[in-house]
């Protein structure tokens, strides 16, 4: 069936007409080239399209433009967009992923979207070095047994650099490794570190 017979005329007064339209013309784009190609047809002064409502609104000059031109043209427009294939619907798998992929898009640039993303880099930032920490990590529950004191520092110690790695992992990936002659004395102090972390862990 062509989408004009779709097109239901539910009012009409002098210089303005109604009418019911179906879902598919109510689709954001669709809607829009509608509306903008009526409204530059000769003696049209106003157009809306209630997608809502499922409703097309149009006020015209009668003397410019008559009510049987104005539908005529307007079914010519709508053949032209069902021949563009604008009215085919599209698979609900892909209209509910372009939603999630909006509202997404949206959140991101809210303010508590923005604070979620912070968390959540900080979060993998903190992954990353515990992965880190976790290759130097101590003998388990064995060693707190053996040694308790001993123990307790290396805990305490492992502690202390994943929180330098955590703080620093932004610089360290986008500065520091980028610029390696220019951030050497940070370098210097991250081996230090390392190493005074290491010679802790050798058995006396």
């Amino acid at each position: 069936m062509a989408i004009q017979k779709e097109f239901v005329l539910r009012y009409r007064n002098d210089g303005h007409v109604r009418f019911q339209v179906p879902p598919p013309a109510c689709q954001p784009i669709v809607a829009a080239l509608i509306s903008e190609k009526l409204a530059v047809i000769n003696g049209v002064k106003v157009v809306k399209l209630y997608r809502g409502q499922g409703k097309l609104s149009i006020r015209y000059d009668e003397m410019v433009c008559g009510f049987s031109g104005l539908a005529t043209q307007l079914f010519q427009i709508l053949a032209e967009l069902e021949q563009q294939g604008h009215f085919e619907s599209k698979p609900l798998v892909e209209q509910a992923k372009k939603s999630v992929l909006g509202i997404k898009k949206r959140l991101k640039h809210t303010r508590i979207g923005g604070w979620f993303n912070q968390k959540y880099q900080a979060g993998k930032e903190t992954v990353q070095a515990a992965k880190i920490i976790g290759k130097l990590g101590t003998n388990g529950p064995k060693a707190l047994i053996k040694n308790p004191e001993k123990a307790t520092i290396d805990f305490l110690n492992d502690v202390l650099v994943l929180y330098l790695i955590k703080t620093h992992w932004t610089r360290i990936t986008q500065e520091w490794l980028v610029k390696p002659i220019v951030h050497r004395y940070e370098w210097m102090a991250v081996f230090y570190m390392f190493f005074l972390l290491v010679r802790s862990r050798r058995p006396k």
